[in-house]
């Protein structure tokens, strides 16, 4: 199963666990069985169809711009990172 890494500001919501590992082919399947495991998840990473503006998913290393339909394998590692703004 994929391990996905959850955001420090979501681990309320997964009662502390920061990497649980969860079955699915896709970023959204994987999403989905959060869902299931730790209800009100899903809604603080998803909006409509899409993650949430200013959240990125990076797949074993490498950000991934097909968002929810990026394809995971049972090895693979997943992070949300929130985006990051401000500089000049």
């Amino acid at each position: 199963m994929a391990v996905v890494h959850i955001p420090a500001i979501l681990l309320s919501l997964t009662g502390g666990e920061e990497e649980p590992s969860v079955a699915g082919a896709t970023v959204e399947g994987l999403i989905d069985q959060l869902e299931i495991r730790y209800p009100g998840i899903k809604k603080r990473l998803v909006e409509g169809n899409r993650l949430r503006s200013g959240l990125a998913v990076f797949v074993d290393g490498s950000v991934r711009r097909e968002g929810l339909k990026c394809e995971v394998s049972p090895q693979s590692d997943v992070h949300f990172i929130p985006a990051i703004a401000g500089g000049n």
